[in-house]
């Protein structure tokens, strides 16, 4: 069972004309409000493709008995949650403009509680955003780990990523994350690659980077589709990935289940609206890449 550890979040998604200057303004065009936060994101993601997952996660009094729940659960998400009293579930505010660029404002709410919390051993674990001192726990403690920093990067001092960078077998960030950890790090991107296993760059419309042990780079292209909202792509891209990854297929395989469930998440609005079942994703992918290669 993979466990996916990091936030649930409530996601207020707002189209902008344009990400405004300091002390400017813009107009919101659009304003829709769904499940959202990474780590669930994920989770949803590997549980529609028909792996079992568990979610470790923080929420508050407002998320038992909500609809939020039920839809984990009717999902067959194993919810393993710090539930915190007089707090409420995570918020995150994402606006998006007519360019495709993003701006992510996220109110932790419950997840105060990672940074003094404790996690249980796990036999495999992708850390998604979450407090730093919680990640670098579940990369001591995990038998086997992956992690992508997310929009929680900026939180992170360079020993916090050494200590996970160590452990992890794979590494995802998009570009503004490689470049951030590259600062934080003092490190050239080839230089942060041959830190890890395997890292997965990716890239947007470029679709990704696969790099296994800073050697061997197989680029990985993205799918043509009509792009609604590029809001939950990377997650999507991860779940993919891990589902792929813990059928035991090669790596550049799970490199492109996770770029075909990515191409289904960004037809729609919303992280979780449109993940597909594994058949969906399996006829897509024979559609552009042929063969199955054992899907």
């Amino acid at each position: 069972m993979i466990v996916v550890s990091g936030h649930t979040a409530i996601d207020h998604i707002c189209r902008v004309v344009h990400l405004p200057p300091r002390n400017g303004s813009t107009a919101v065009t659009d304003h829709q409000t769904f499940f959202g936060g990474g780590a669930a994101n994920i989770a949803a993601g590997i549980a529609k493709l028909g792996e079992p997952v568990a979610l470790l996660s923080a929420v508050g009094d407002d998320f038992t008995g909500s609809p939020y729940e039920r839809w984990l659960e009717s999902l067959g998400v194993q919810l393993n949650l710090f539930r915190i009293n007089h707090a409420h579930t995570p918020t995150a505010f994402v606006f998006t403009d007519q360019a495709g660029d993003q701006v992510t404002y996220f109110e932790w709410g419950a997840s105060q509680v990672f940074s003094h919390a404790d996690p249980p051993p796990l036999p495999f674990v992708h850390m998604a955003t979450a407090d730093p001192v919680f990640n670098v726990k579940v990369a001591r403690s995990a038998e086997f780990s992956s992690f992508d920093p997310g929009q929680d990067l900026y939180r992170y001092t360079a020993v916090q990523l050494r200590a996970i960078l160590g452990r992890i077998s794979i590494l995802f960030a998009n570009q503004h994350e490689v470049e951030g950890m590259c600062r934080t790090l003092t490190l050239t991107r080839d230089d942060l690659a041959n830190l890890v296993p395997m890292a997965v760059f990716t890239k947007g419309k470029s679709g990704c980077t696969l790099l296994i042990r800073g050697k061997e780079e197989i680029e990985i292209p993205a799918l043509p589709v009509k792009a609604i909202d590029p809001t939950g792509a990377g997650d999507a891209f991860r779940a993919g990935f891990l589902s792929g990854y813990t059928r035991e297929l090669i790596p550049e395989v799970c490199a492109l289940i996770g770029t075909v469930t990515a191409s289904f998440a960004v037809e729609s609005a919303g992280c979780q609206t449109n993940l597909p079942l594994w058949d969906d994703m399996r006829r897509r992918y024979i559609e552009h890449f042929g063969k199955d290669k054992g899907l």
